[in-house]
């Protein structure tokens, strides 16, 4: 018997996937590679609320799924990021619906098949945990249960490593404090002993992940480090080790960035020169209605940070465009913003509601139309700015981490140290390695080399 998982969304999920893998192959099952493999038997989705469209394709793959339980006995599940109006919807759906943090119980759900799925949640309102929600002593406990998993990596050369669950900033637009719950720190400890374990199994890119990863150990004051102090530990450990590898965060929350984390970064070659900097948008006002508790001035200043003190480091965003109330005026601040930061990447969203979060109750008032064309204006800002700037690289030799084979024959995948993709003409030997690639020639979003 088989076993198939579909991850949607974020790395957090993918990270999430790796442990239901460990789970599910401690009963017995075996991975399928695709999800027409006859022999599976358990089928299993790790669902994101960030954005409709994501719950929307859960919608459809769980149709098709069910469909096949005419042909065959299989049991389908969904667990990850699910609200409370999809998760009444998922019950008549999925065999199995339950909370990530309840992953060890899962062999037990499916041997009971059907009858432990957790109940909806509560609302208890916006700015608080829902009623019903675990408070969060026990979110820790919970999560940490799950944390224990050792996860199945997806991968030889990258790995995600969880250091933080849940999220306490409230932005208006997003679910996930009502999803995952309050923020919690993953004991440092464990954190440092999973990134050392996977340096010295071969790893070469390692990418720490949290909703707020720079609001590391605020839930434990005084008893656990703070974010700056953990990037420095692992600073340390690449000092002591003869292995070459990249350390890679997101998402960090522009608050809450210091110089000390940078300075930490700057210091050690093992902290990647690359920062994940969401803006959101451009406009006060907007940010104002988003709660996201910092001004273009102080985004600013971070930015202006992050060159002086890591001046060759690339820089991404995330964006939302078409957010209730978002006026074309303060549509063009965005994009004027996108100007003058000059990122490298941004990924770009057209605003949809999430119930639960207090934008739901707003007027959703920019009509799709619209939102569509602040979305194609910003993707062809974003692919002026990278195209200049990637045009700036040619004829330069830089690290690339070779990662896996690519379409094109003869030739792998790989990436910058500031995660611009690559493609190099290189034997598949070399998947794994960080070689010298001078850079031949630029698009707007990858780059063309030859190993230097």
């Amino acid at each position: 018997m088989k076993y198939f998982i579909l991850p949607f969304g974020c790395q957090m999920n993918r990270s999430d996937a790796e442990r239901v893998r460990t789970v599910l192959s401690s009963m017995g099952y075996g991975e399928a590679a695709d999800e027409d493999d006859p022999e599976i038997g358990v089928m299993g989705i790790i669902a994101c609320s960030v954005r409709q469209k994501a719950i929307d394709r859960v919608y459809g793959r769980v149709r098709n799924w069910n469909r096949l339980k005419s042909r065959r006995p299989l049991i389908t599940f969904v667990s990850g990021c699910v609200l409370d109006e999809d998760r009444h919807k998922f019950l008549k759906l999925f065999d199995l619906v339950f909370p990530i943090d309840r992953l060890p119980q899962l062999p037990e759900m499916i041997r009971q098949y059907g009858v432990p799925t957790i109940p909806p949640l509560a609302d208890g309102g916006v700015g608080a945990p829902r009623v019903g929600q675990p408070g969060r002593d026990e979110a820790r406990d919970r999560i940490e249960s799950f944390w224990h998993v050792a996860p199945a990596y997806a991968s030889t050369v990258e790995a995600f490593v969880p250091i933080q669950n849940g999220c306490d900033k409230f932005c208006t637009y997003c679910a996930v404090p009502y999803t995952r719950g309050r923020e919690v720190s993953r004991p440092s400890r464990d954190v440092l002993e999973e990134v050392e374990s996977l340096v010295r199994s071969g790893r070469r890119s390692i990418t720490l992940l949290g909703q707020n990863v720079n609001s590391y150990g605020l839930d434990r004051r005084g008893e656990e480090m703070g974010f700056a102090e953990l990037m420095d530990e692992i600073a340390a450990f690449g000092r002591r080790s003869d292995r070459r590898f990249w350390t890679y965060f997101t998402s960090p929350h522009p608050r809450d960035i210091t110089t000390d984390l940078l300075d930490v970064m700057a210091a050690s070659p093992v902290l990647a020169d690359w920062v994940h900097l969401p803006l959101q948008a451009g406009d006060d006002e907007v940010l104002r209605r988003m709660n996201r508790s910092y001004d273009m001035e102080r985004y600013r200043s971070v930015v202006a940070d992050i060159r002086r003190i890591l001046p060759n480091a690339a820089l991404f965003t995330d964006i939302i465009v078409g957010f209730s109330g978002e006026s074309r005026e303060q549509f063009d601040a965005t994009a004027a913003a996108m100007r003058e930061f000059r990122y490298d990447m941004a990924y770009i969203a057209q605003y949809s509601p999430r119930p639960g979060a207090r934008s739901a109750d707003w007027p959703d008032d920019v009509p799709r139309t619209e939102k569509s064309r602040r979305y194609h204006v910003l993707s062809r800002v974003l692919q002026d700015l990278a195209l200049e700037a990637n045009r700036r690289r040619v004829g330069r030799v830089v690290p690339v981490l070779l990662t896996a084979e690519d379409r094109k024959p003869g030739c792998l995948s790989g990436y910058t140290e500031g995660r611009i993709p690559v493609r190099v003409a290189a034997d598949s030997r070399r998947i794994g390695e960080i070689v010298d690639v001078e850079v031949v020639d630029a698009r707007p979003l990858s780059l063309e080399g030859r190993v230097a």
